[in-house]
């Protein structure tokens, strides 16, 4: 008989931690979001790298919709000079992977991500079907390794680029890249 107030309590105690927890992770409503990013599947075959991380953003931010693929690419850089020009960023960061039809817009810029100094550079994609999307190819490097991640979407690329680098230097994701670039 003694046992029963203990259990009530537990139990009570246990819904409400498990309520509080609920109430913290709650998605907010749709006019209280600026962008918002999800995990989606990694849509690409498999090649001579593992696969990496896919997001996509809906809401105000990100227009029409942004996804981003972002992956490391241990001992395939140059370990002197890491990302030194454009060529390389059009070689690494995977915009091929979206379509075979890409056409840099203008010369890249010198970023860092997660303090991995790189090179981002905008595309025009020509998709499946005629239409068209911008893009950002992004390469990184810490050593020998390279981060890459390419995002694209029917905005315009000065938009892309800024929500695309955003979610990059998210505490979450920093932290992933740090564990990715360390082979864990």
């Amino acid at each position: 008989m003694r046992r029963w107030p203990v259990i009530v309590v537990a139990a009570a105690a246990l819904g409400a931690l498990s309520g509080a927890a609920a109430y913290q992770h709650i998605v907010p409503r749709q006019g209280e979001q600026k962008g918002s990013w999800q995990e989606i599947a990694w849509s690409f075959p498999r090649d001579g790298w593992p696969a990496g991380r896919a997001f996509r953003c809906r809401g105000a931010s990100c227009g029409d919709g942004i996804e981003v693929y972002v992956r490391p690419k241990i001992g395939f850089c140059n370990c002197d000079r890491g990302v030194a020009d454009d060529d390389e960023v059009d070689r690494v960061a995977d915009v091929d992977l979206i379509s075979e039809h890409f056409t840099p817009i203008q010369a890249g810029d010198v970023i860092s991500v997660a303090d991995m100094p790189g090179r981002s550079r905008a595309y025009d994609l020509k998709m499946t079907g005629g239409t068209r999307h911008a893009a950002i190819g992004i390469a990184v490097s810490r050593r020998c390794d390279l981060l890459v991640a390419v995002a694209h979407g029917k905005g315009n690329a000065v938009r892309v680029r800024r929500e695309a680098l955003a979610l990059l230097g998210e505490t979450e994701m920093t932290r992933w890249m740090m564990a990715a670039m360390e082979g864990r």
